[in-house]
C-alpha cells in the first residue's frame, strides 16, 4: 500500500501561516500598540477571518446564518476581556471594581516563559535531560534531579540573579563588586578571577552555534522533504563528519543571534516571549502525538516507576546533580545579566523557582516525546547527538504528518537554541562594555560573532566538536560555576549577599538560607567541579 504524504500545497500553507504568525507576535511586542503597522496587521487578519467564515458557510453550502455574527462576537468579547492588562482594569471596568475576571493571559505567558525562563531552556532540555535519564535510571534519575533542582533554585541561582542585579553590570562588574566587600585590593582580584567564567560563556556559545547549525540544516531538509526519505544516519554522517559542510547555516544561526541583540539587552527578554511560549505548546503537541504510537506504556514506566536500587548508584546521584547544575545555567555568567536587570521590586528567590519550575516542565514534556518514542521503535535512548538527528527523524518517517511533525520539532529547538546563545553573547558583551565603556556595542558584538564563526567554522566535524565541548564543559564551566559560588557564599560579606537577595523580598531570607548556600550548595559545586576534573565527565 502507497503511503499517504502531505501535499507540498498543505506543508507550504501552514509554514507561511507559522511565519506570518511569529512575525506579527515580534511586530506586537517590539512596536506600540497604536502603530500603524500593528493596526493595520490586526484589521486585515480579522478581516480574513470573517471573509473565511463566510465563505465556509454562505460560499460552500448556500447557507446565511445570523447566528454566525453572534458566535464571532462571543468570541471577540471573550478574547477582549481576557486581554485586558490588569493594571488597566480599573479604568476599563469603572464602575464594577476592575470586573470579575483579574489575571491577564499574555501577561501570564510573558511574565513566567518570558525573560525569566529563556536562558535556561535550550539543549539541556531538548537532548541532555532525555538522553541522561534514559541512560541512568529513568525514574530513579528523576526523583535525584528534581532534589537538586530545589536546592539549586532555592539558593545558587537566587544568588547569581541577586549579584547581578546588585552589581548592576556583567560578569566583571559583578565579581569585582562581590570580592570588593574584602577590600579594594580584593576587587581588583575579583574583576581578575571573573574573565574565567566569562571566557567559559564565550567558548559553550562557539560549540552551541554548531549543534543549532546541525538543527537548521535538518529543519531545511525537512521542509524540503529530503529527510523524510534519507538514510538519517548516511544523512547525519555526510555533514556531520566533513569540514566547512554547513557554513551557509552557521552564518545564519549567528547573524540571526547577533541580529536580535542589536536591538539592546531587553531583545532577549522580548523574542523570549515569543520563543518560549511556542517551545511548550510545540513539544506538547508533539508529546500528545507520540502517546497514541504503539509501545509507549513501558516508555512512560521507565521514566515515572522508580528502580529503589539505581539509588545505590553514586554515579546516578552525579550525574543528576551536573544535569539540574548547568540545566538551570548556574554557570556563575549567564545568569547575573538576567539579574542586571531585574526590578529591584522582585524577588529573586520567586523569580529562581518560576525559572526552575518552567526549565524542569520543558525537560520533562521533552522526555515525553522522545523517550516513550524511542520506547516504542526499540531504539536507543541514550545516544547522544544523534538521538536528535538519526534516531528522532526515523521515528517520524514511520509517523502520520511526520514531515509536519519534524519541521514543528526543530522549529522549537531553534527557538531554544537561539535564546540561549543570546544569553551567552550578551553575558561576554556586557562586561566587556563595562570594562572597556568606550567600545561600541555593536562592534563588540560584531567582534563576538566573528569570534563565534572563526573558532566555530573549523570544528562543524562531530570529532572536532565533541573534544572542544569535551574540553568546555569538563575544565572552564565546572571551575567557573564554582568559583562563583565561592565568591558568593564564602569571600562576600554574608550581609551584603542577605541584603541583596532581600531586597524586593516578601520574605525575609536569613541564617537558613545562608547556611543551605554555604553548606550545601558550594560543596555540590566543589564535588561536581572535582569529577569533572579528576574523571574527565563532561556534564
Amino acid at each position: 500500500m502507497k503511503k499517504k504524504t502531505i501535499g507540498k500545497e498543505y506543508i507550504f500553507t501552514a509554514l507561511i501561516l507559522f511565519v506570518v504568525l511569529a512575525v506579527t507576535m515580534v511586530l506586537d511586542s517590539q512596536l506600540p500598540s497604536y502603530h500603524i503597522v500593528i493596526k493595520v496587521i490586526k484589521k486585515a487578519s480579522v478581516y480574513s477571518l470573517v471573509a473565511v467564515s463566510m465563505n465556509l458557510l454562505n460560499g460552500f453550502t448556500g447557507l446565511f446564518s445570523l447566528g454566525q455574527a453572534g458566535f464571532m462576537l462571543l468570541g471577540a468579547y471573550s478574547y477582549a476581556v481576557l486581554c485586558i492588562p490588569v493594571a488597566k482594569r480599573a479604568g476599563v471596568y469603572q464602575y464594577f471594581d476592575g470586573g470579575i475576571v483579574k489575571f491577564s493571559l499574555p501577561e501570564i505567558f510573558a511574565s513566567f516563559l518570558g525573560d525569566k525562563v529563556g536562558s535556561a531552556v535550550g539543549m539541556a532540555n531538548v537532548w541532555g535531560f532525555p538522553n541522561k535519564m534514559g541512560s541512568n535510571g529513568g525514574g530513579a534519575f528523576l526523583l535525584i534531579y528534581l532534589l537538586f533542582v530545589f536546592i539549586f533554585s532555592y539558593v545558587g541561582l537566587p544568588a547569581e540573579f541577586a549579584m547581578g542585579r546588585r552589581a548592576a553590570t556583567g560578569t566583571l562588574g559583578t565579581y569585582k563588586s562581590a570580592w570588593a566587600t574584602r577590600g579594594k585590593g580584593c576587587g581588583k582580584a575579583g574583576a581578575v578571577l571573573g574573565w574565567l567564567p566569562l571566557a567559559g560563556s564565550l567558548c559553550i556559545a562557539i560549540g552551541y552555534a554548531v549543534i543549532v547549525t546541525y538543527v537548521l540544516k535538518a529543519l531545511v531538509d525537512s521542509l524540503a522533504g529530503t529527510l523524510m526519505s534519507a538514510d538519517t544516519a548516511a544523512w547525519f554522517g555526510e555533514f556531520s563528519s566533513k569540514p566547512y559542510s554547513v557554513v551557509p547555516y552557521h552564518i545564519i544561526v549567528v547573524a540571526g543571534t547577533l541580529l536580535t541583540l542589536f536591538l539592546g539587552a531587553h531583545s532577549i527578554e522580548k523574542t523570549n516571549k515569543v520563543m518560549m511560549p511556542l517551545f511548550f505548546v510545540i513539544f506538547l503537541v508533539l508529546a500528545v502525538r507520540v502517546a497514541f504510537l504503539p509501545g509507549v506504556a513501558e516508555g512512560y514506566r521507565f521514566m515515572f516507576t522508580p528502580r529503589w536500587e539505581a539509588l545505590k548508584d553514586p554515579m546516578i546521584w552525579i550525574w543528576a546533580m551536573g544535569q539540574a547544575f548547568f540545566s538551570l545555567s548556574v554557570t556563575g555568567s549567564g545568569m547575573i545579566v538576567y539579574g542586571a536587570y531585574l526590578p529591584k521590586d522582585e524577588d529573586v528567590v520567586d523569580v529562581a523557582q518560576h525559572t526552575a519550575l518552567f526549565d524542569t516542565i520543558a525537560a520533562i514534556v521533552a522526555a515525553l516525546v522522545i523517550i516513550p518514542a524511542c520506547f516504542a521503535y526499540g531504539l536507543d535512548v541514550g545516544s547522544g547527538p544523534s538521538l536528535l538527528f538519526v534516531t528522532l527523524p526515523t521515528i517520524l518517517q514511520d509517523v502520520p504528518l511526520g514531515r509536519l511533525f519534524a519541521v514543528i520539532l526543530y522549529i522549537a529547538m531553534i527557538f531554544a537554541g537561539v535564546s540561549s546563545l543570546q544569553n551567552m553573547f550578551e553575558a561576554v558583551a556586557e562586561s566587556l562594555l563595562n570594562r572597556f565603556p568606550k567600545l561600541s556595542r555593536t562592534a563588540v558584538l560584531i567582534l563576538l560573532g566573528l569570534l563565534c564563526l572563526g573558532f566555530g567554522l573549523g570544528m562543524e566535524p562531530i570529532s572536532k566538536w565533541g573534544p572542544w565541548m569535551d574540553l568546555v564543559s569538563i575544565y572552564i564551566i565546572p571551575i567557573g560555576a564554582t568559583l562563583g559560588a565561592v565568591s558568593w557564599f564564602y569571600v562576600m560579606k554574608k550581609d551584603e549577599l542577605l541584603d541583596a537577595v532581600n531586597t524586593g523580598s516578601g520574605r525575609t531570607r536569613g541564617a537558613l538560607w545562608y547556611g543551605v548556600g554555604r553548606y550545601v550548595y558550594v560543596p555540590i559545586a566543589v564535588v561536581l567541579c572535582f569529577v569533572a576534573l579528576f574523571k574527565h565527565i563532561s556534564f
